[in-house]
Formats: C-alpha cells, structure tokens, sequence
C-alpha cells in the first residue's frame, strides 16, 4: 500500500466523539515510551503527524487520522505509565475498554512491545484481555535498530514462544524500526490485505 495522505481528522474523550463514519479503523496502542508516535509518522512517511514527545504519556485522547481517504489510523493513549494519578490512569483505562469493545469500526489492534524487554505483565494482562474480549489484533516490536539483526528475530521468536502456554493459535507479529523504516511494508501490507476482504464481504 502506498499512503498518499494522511491527516489529523479529530481527537476525541469518548466513543461517541469518535467520527461517524463507517471507515475501517487500525488502533495502535502500547506502554508509555514505547515509539508509537514514531512509528505511526514513520508509517505515514509524515513527520509529525503524531506529536513526539520526550515526556512520555502525551497522548490522553483517542486521536483519529484519516488514511488516503479510505481507513483511519487511531493513536489510543499508552497504558502504565507510573506517573498519573490513580484516578486520571482508571479514566483512561474506562477510555481504552470503552473504544475497544464498543467501537464496531475497529478492524484491528496494533499492540506496541519494546523489543529489547523482557515480557512485561502489563502487556500480557492487556494481550489476553483482547484475546478474551475477541478483539482482533497483531503485535509490533519496535525499537528493533537497537538489536543486531539475529537477536531481533531471536527476541520476538522468544516473546511470541511465551505466549503459547495460553494462546492456541498466535497472533500475527510484525518487527519494526522507526529510525531504519523496518516493518513499514508488511504492516502496511497487512492493513491493505484486511481492507481489501472487507471491501469484498461488502
């Protein structure tokens, strides 16, 4: 897939803010600090279509862009980040569940991982809850440059391994890199092949 334009479409408290159309929706979402706004502008080729931040735990909307005019990209705020207070960390979290479960555009999850760490709990808990929830959703690595190339194949091989002491059937998984651009294609890809079967089941 090419992506010709995209643009900031709207930021919204809730679901019912959310656009109302009926475009496909790809949601990327994963712990504070983890890349998201990079690899999103990197999917994009947009350089600061989403905000970067040094200061991790920016995003407290649900933010929509609008892809080619055809599918939305939605940025969701990251989840544990130790420094909010309990009451601002529950409201986001009301925030995320509501989206996810209520929203029946959302075609599909993108979950952010930090490859160069050990599996976090916080990531498990969130990965089974999609699962239970019957959520469709893949995982991204990212921050792969800072591997040499073996141990990146080695670090998801050994992330997704983990998995199966639950999971029966393992969710696809991408590695990418916003620095070096690694990833871009297959995700990209991947949307385009989901987008191309609904066009046809419509």
């Amino acid at each position: 897939m090419k992506i010709t334009k995209s643009e900031f479409s709207v930021s919204s408290a809730t679901v019912s803010q959310c656009p109302k159309d009926t475009k496909p929706e790809y949601a990327f979402i994963g712990r504070s600090n983890v890349g998201k706004s990079s690899l999103i502008n990197m999917l994009c080729n947009h350089k600061g279509l989403a905000k970067t931040s040094a200061t991790p735990g920016k995003t407290l909307l649900i933010n929509h862009f609008i892809i080619n005019n055809e599918w939305y990209l939605v940025d969701l705020p990251g989840y544990g980040y130790a420094k909010r207070s309990k009451t601002q960390r529950d409201k986001l979290q009301q925030m995320i569940s509501s989206y996810m479960l209520q929203r029946r555009q959302l075609t599909n999850v993108f979950i952010l991982i930090d490859i160069r760490l050990e599996p976090q709990q916080i990531d498990r808990e969130f990965i089974d809850w999609l699962g239970k929830s019957q959520v469709p959703f893949a995982l991204v690595f990212t921050k792969a440059d800072k591997l040499a190339p073996t141990k990146m194949k080695q670090a998801a091989e050994a992330y997704m391994e983990k998995l199966e002491d639950t999971w029966e059937i393992l969710p696809p998984y991408f590695i990418t890199s916003a620095e070096k651009g690694y990833g871009r294609d297959e995700i990209l890809d991947y949307i385009e092949q989901i987008n191309k079967e609904i066009s046809q089941e419509g």
